[in-house]
């Protein structure tokens, strides 16, 4: 029998993303606010869904906010929104989910691939430059640039707008894992033409489903949106106005939002504490990300790199800590993507930073002495 003062000290589990423990926090109010809907019974569409637009525009700022099913859906209704389709360009970095390419081909345009910054993962506005002369030369109308906020940080889109308008492009702004972050003195949600977002369950501002929302602050447009957003219709579903989705937000996921959009500015200090207690900690044995001086971040992931990336996650899983490689495959590398154009000189940052970044556990509750282990766990891994 072994001697229990031998025996190893089992370790805690390290949760990548703890949903549970926001659940302790509120959990008692979002049951109650599910409760609310199960009695009134409006499950698609219902009040909570009109208020949730309204409290969203309210913390960004923007004058027009439309809750649909899920960010995939909020970025096809804003393509669909301006009549985007074939022999359309539309211009998208390749280091991002696949969703962003994704939308232009599902509406007939051409995603042209665009490289990203090295420092900050965001679209690099002098490949735009290039990509959109590629675009031209293949006979496309360049149309729009949607930019991502990859891991939470906003691209620049003062610089992007210098593009864009000398080219006559529209920006949409993909801001799934961003919602809540500021651009200079800008929240997210005024910042472009168009802003979508994700409230995908692993988000920093996530329901218990699919859902995603539009941002924007022309009224013709959002009326146009809202169209898109059930079936293209007018008044009511006898007229139909033009083509469209059924795009609508269950009533359920609004109400749980609205529980979480109460705790979300004190979620994000406690993302911004986490990973400042990251950089601090590893700064000096691999790269820490960088955001810059005048944005902030919402830290929808903590992403490393290291050319030494797969050491790290192997020594990190052997000590139960997860992690995870965003994006492993550029989009333009995998097969319903390889024959759309890419800008001249390829995409070499890109395909760098999918040799090296990893993911570490991020989240508002994971506490100092977890975080003092992943770190301890890293060290380890790079002495």
């Amino acid at each position: 029998m072994r001697d229990s003062a031998t025996a190893p000290v089992e370790l805690p589990a390290v949760a990548f993303i703890d949903l549970q423990a926001q659940r302790a926090r509120i959990g008692a109010r979002m049951e109650a606010a599910i409760n609310r809907v199960l009695a009134h019974g409006g499950f698609i569409m219902g009040p909570e869904v009109a208020e949730v637009e309204r409290r969203l525009a309210v913390h960004c700022g923007a004058k027009h906010v439309i809750a649909c099913s899920s960010g995939t859906t909020a970025l096809v209704m804003a393509l669909m929104a301006q009549d985007v389709g074939r022999g359309d360009a539309v211009f998208v970095p390749s280091f991002t989910f696949t969703a962003t390419a994704e939308v232009p081909a599902l509406v007939g345009a051409t995603p042209v691939f665009v490289d990203v910054l090295p420092d900050t993962f965001n679209l690099d506005p002098a490949s735009l430059e290039r990509a959109i002369a590629v675009a031209k030369h293949a006979g496309l109308r360049p149309a729009c640039v949607i930019p991502v906020d990859l891991f939470g940080q906003p691209a620049d889109f003062d610089a992007i707008k210098t593009v864009a308008d000398a080219h006559g492009l529209w920006i949409l702004d993909d801001a799934a894992q961003s919602y809540g972050a500021r651009y200079k003195d800008r929240a997210l949600g005024t910042c472009a033409d168009i802003t979508t977002t994700s409230f995908y369950p692993s988000k920093p501002l996530g329901c218990y489903g699919d859902g995603g929302a539009v941002f924007t602050d022309d009224d013709d447009l959002a009326k146009r949106l809202t169209q898109v957003r059930v079936h293209g219709q007018a008044r009511d579903r006898n007229e139909n106005v033009r083509l469209g989705l059924t795009a609508r937000f269950d009533t359920i996921q609004a109400a749980v939002l609205l529980e979480k959009l109460s705790i979300f500015d004190a979620e994000c200090a406690e993302r911004r504490a986490v990973a400042a207690r990251y950089t601090a900690g590893l700064q000096d044995v691999v790269k820490t990300p960088l955001v810059r001086s005048d944005c902030t971040s919402v830290w929808a992931q903590y992403t490393i790199t290291s050319a030494r990336r797969d050491r790290i996650a192997a020594a990190l899983q052997a000590e139960h800590i997860p992690t995870t490689i965003h994006y492993l495959k550029p989009i333009h590398t995998q097969a319903p993507y390889r024959g759309y154009p890419v800008v001249t000189g390829g995409l070499p940052v890109t395909e760098q930073l999918a040799q090296e970044v990893l993911s570490l556990p991020m989240h508002p509750y994971l506490t100092t002495e977890m975080q003092e282990r992943i770190i301890a766990a890293v060290r380890r891994a790079l002495a």
